[in-house]
């Protein structure tokens, strides 16, 4: 019963964002208890405690940092139900800090510095999204970054992860800097 609940919650994710998730559909298969519980891995980010921009470009950096396309794609799409603008987030997408926007470029500096262990520019970061948002703020940054690692991460183990795509965003493709870690 449960694994065929999941499985219906898949496809319908695979038809809302145009997207193969055969790693979730094996995984479902194989532990669905498990399927279930990884299933709650994005809604861990409390949305409400940072601007939907910030969330949205250490998200990117996350995800850059794991995925070439597939999973960023997703992100593209998830950042336009949030409200953040196009122009927000192919600015993200290309490392265009003075395009991106305040917000987007602090979390942007945050993520990158988190990822690459840069501990003094973390610190700095941190210290002035903490002033704006809050230590709340700062945990929604964090979480954020850190649950966009764990979808590619899980299908790259997987052996899900063999083709990089174009990434469009309003029906144009957008080029996007990959790994950000190592470009930190």
């Amino acid at each position: 019963m449960l694994k065929s609940i999941l499985h219906r919650l898949v496809r319908r994710m695979e038809r809302d964002m145009d997207y193969d998730a055969s790693y979730a559909h094996e995984v479902v298969d194989a532990n669905p208890l498990a399927a279930l519980k990884f299933s709650f891995v994005a809604s861990m980010v409390p949305r409400r405690d940072a601007p939907a921009a910030a969330l949205a470009a250490a998200a990117f950096v996350g995800t850059l940092n794991e995925d070439c396309g597939p999973c960023t794609q997703i992100g593209v799409e998830y950042a336009a139900r949030a409200g953040v603008q196009p122009v927000v987030v192919r600015a993200i997408l290309a490392g265009d800090e003075a395009a991106m926007g305040e917000d987007a470029a602090l979390a942007y500096r945050f993520a990158r510095a988190s990822l690459a262990r840069d501990l003094l520019a973390a610190d700095r970061e941190r210290e002035e999204v903490v002033r704006r948002w809050g230590r709340k703020g700062m945990v929604a940054l964090a979480l954020s970054l850190t649950a966009a690692r764990m979808y590619p991460t899980l299908k790259y183990a997987m052996g899900h992860g063999r083709a990089c795509s174009r990434v469009m965003v309003a029906g144009s493709p957008a080029p996007f800097q990959a790994p950000l870690a190592e470009a930190a």
